[in-house]
C-alpha cells in the first residue's frame, strides 16, 4: 500500500508514518510544517504543501498514484477562527474531491468526540446528535458532512472519531500536567473528579486507523467511536499518575461553576491556554460506546486511560531539556505557554 497521510508532521501523523512503516508500507507525508528529521524512518518521503492550496494538492495526489489517504492535517482550537475554517472545512474538502478524482481507493477521515459538544447521557453512541463546541468542534461537523456527501457519491470515507488521545511526543495542555506533576503541585481538577473522562493512547487509535484502511468496504466505510475501555474517575486516572511519578503532587478539587467563570474570563483576555472544550467537558462525564468498531473491525484497546498518562508522562521527562528548548507553540507537539497558569502554580 503506498499510503499518503496529511499532517504528517504533526503527533498523530508522525505516529501514523512510523507504525504502518513498519508494517512494510510505503509512507508519504504532507504538511506545512517543518518536520523533525529525526523522527522518521529514512524511506519516508515528506511533501510540503498546504491543503488548502488547491493546484498544489491535486498536483501532488495526481502525480503520485496512492492506494489511501489518512487525512490528519487540522487546525486546532488555539488557532484563528479563519484558519480553522478553511483547514478543517475547505481543506477537507479539497483532500476527498481530488483523492476521488485521481483513483485513490479511500480517504480515512479523522474527525473528533468534540462533535458530540457536551453530551446529557453516556456512553455516546455514532448515531447521538452532534452538537459542536467552538469553532473547533463545528468545523469537524461540517467536515464529516464533506465527507458523507463524497459517500452518498459512491466514495469511500472511513470516518474515525478519537476521544482525546495522547502517548509518546504528546505535549499541549498535557505538558502542563506533566510539569504540575513533576514540580510536586496540587493538580486542581475543576469539580469532585468523581466524572469519568475517556483518554485514548495513540498506539491504540494507529490500529484502529490501519483497520479502517485494510477492512473492506462493507465493513470499515462507516463512522466509528475510537476511545479507552479502561479508565476510571478523574481523580483516580491523575493520582494514578501522580503516584508513580513519586513527587508531592496530588488532586485537589475546585468549585466548578467558580473555576469555569475565571477560565471563561481568562481565556476571553488571552491569560489562558485552556480554551472552551476543555474547561467545558473537565467535570463531566465523558465517553463513548466503541461497540462498533469492535464488532464491525475486531478492534480492541491495549492501553488504560492511567497507563497512557503514565507512558505519555515518562516520555516528557526524558524529552523535557529537548521540550523546553523548543520552545512554545499551538500544536500538540510543543508545550503551550500557561500563561495565568503559571501564577496560580506558584501557590499550588
Amino acid at each position: 500500500m503506498k499510503l499518503l497521510i496529511t499532517g504528517g508532521a504533526g503527533f498523530l501523523g508522525y505516529h501514523i508514518a512510523n507504525i504502518i512503516h513498519r508494517k512494510g508500507h510505503q509512507v508519504e507525508l504532507l504538511d506545512v510544517a517543518d518536520y523533525p528529521e529525526t523522527d522518521y524512518p529514512q524511506e519516508v518521503v515528506k511533501h510540503r504543501c498546504d491543503i488548502r492550496n488547491r493546484d498544489t494538492l491535486e498536483k501532488l495526489i495526481r502525480e503520485n498514484n496512492y492506494n489511501a489517504v489518512v487525512h490528519c492535517a487540522a487546525a486546532l482550537p488555539l488557532w484563528k477562527k479563519k484558519d480553522i475554517v478553511d483547514t478543517n472545512v475547505d481543506g477537507t474538502r479539497n483532500v476527498i474531491e481530488f483523492s476521488m478524482k485521481h483513483g485513490v481507493e479511500r480517504v480515512v477521515y479523522i474527525s473528533s468526540t468534540a462533535v458530540y459538544g457536551v453530551p446529557k447521557k453516556h456512553p455516546v453512541y455514532e448515531h447521538d446528535p452532534m452538537i459542536g463546541v467552538g469553532t473547533y468542534g463545528e468545523s469537524k461537523i461540517k467536515a464529516e458532512e464533506i465527507c458523507n456527501q463524497f459517500r452518498e457519491k459512491g466514495y469511500f470515507v472511513p470516518i474515525v472519531r478519537p476521544k482525546t488521545f495522547i502517548g509518546t511526543g504528546r505535549l499541549g495542555v498535557f505538558q502542563i500536567l506533566y510539569d504540575w506533576v513533576e514540580s510536586g503541585k496540587r493538580i486542581p481538577v475543576i469539580g469532585n473528579g468523581k466524572n469519568h473522562y475517556q483518554l485514548l493512547e495513540v498506539d491504540d487509535l494507529v490500529d484502529a486507523i490501519y483497520l479502517c484502511l485494510i477492512a473492506p468496504r462493507e465493513k470499515a466505510n462507516d463512522t466509528f467511536n475510537v476511545g479507552a475501555t479502561d479508565f476510571d474517575s478523574v481523580e483516580k486516572d491523575v493520582n494514578a499518575l501522580c503516584k508513580h511519578a513519586g513527587t508531592s503532587a496530588r488532586v485537589v478539587r475546585t468549585p466548578a461553576t467558580a473555576i469555569k467563570a475565571a477560565l471563561i474570563f481568562f481565556e476571553f483576555i488571552g491569560l489562558s491556554p485552556l480554551y472552551k472544550w476543555i474547561y467545558s467537558t473537565a467535570d463531566k462525564d465523558s465517553y463513548v460506546s466503541v461497540e462498533k468498531i469492535e464488532k464491525e473491525l475486531g478492534w480492541k484497546p491495549k492501553i488504560s486511560n492511567a497507563q497512557a498518562l503514565i507512558k505519555s508522562y515518562d516520555w516528557y521527562l526524558e524529552n523535557e531539556d529537548q521540550v523546553n528548548s523548543a520552545g512554545a507553540g499551538v500544536t500538540h507537539r510543543v508545550a503551550w505557554k500557561q500563561g495565568i497558569l503559571s501564577l496560580f502554580k506558584r501557590i499550588m
